[in-house]
């Protein structure tokens, strides 16, 4: 089962990744030529959302029932926090991603607050941009102290 989740986790993250610069790059787009909100652009987001949505609830998955590293970390947090690698899994990876589902509700949430069309696609674009650095800094990419596999 752990290989499974964790694979779908790893495949996930690319959905994740394009979908968040495909919503970006159309928000700067539509933002910059001043084009009106189109029901396109609010689906982008949702859909981003979502899967950004059940990537979160599979890593979490693997955090709390699956992983035996975090299994490991949490049965002597203290102990983890000397040791990189496991503090990267047990907290920096964690920690990031969550910030960064966060910054992505939270702006989903002022978008649809904001009246202006072009003033939407402006803050749709701060918020994507900000929660996709939060998500490709967390990512362990390969050539990283922790990097995995591009492909699992």
């Amino acid at each position: 089962m752990y290989t499974t989740v964790l694979a779908l986790h790893s495949w996930l993250r690319w959905a994740v990744v394009l979908i968040g610069l495909i919503a970006i790059v159309r928000a700067l787009a539509a933002g910059a030529g001043r084009r009106p909100w189109l029901p396109l652009d609010d689906r982008l987001g949702l859909f981003f959302i979502i899967v950004l949505d059940v990537q979160l609830l599979l890593g979490l998955v693997l955090y709390f029932v699956l992983s035996p590293i975090t299994q490991a970390a949490l049965a002597d947090f203290g102990s983890v926090m000397q040791v990189s690698s496991m503090r990267y899994w047990a907290v920096e990876h964690v920690f990031g991603m969550v910030v960064g589902v966060f910054l992505a509700h939270r702006g989903r949430a002022r978008v649809k607050a904001v009246s202006d069309p072009t003033r939407k696609h402006r803050v749709a674009a701060v918020f994507l941009i900000l929660a996709m650095i939060a998500i490709l800094a967390s990512i362990p990419w390969p050539g990283m102290p922790n990097g995995r596999p591009l492909f699992r």
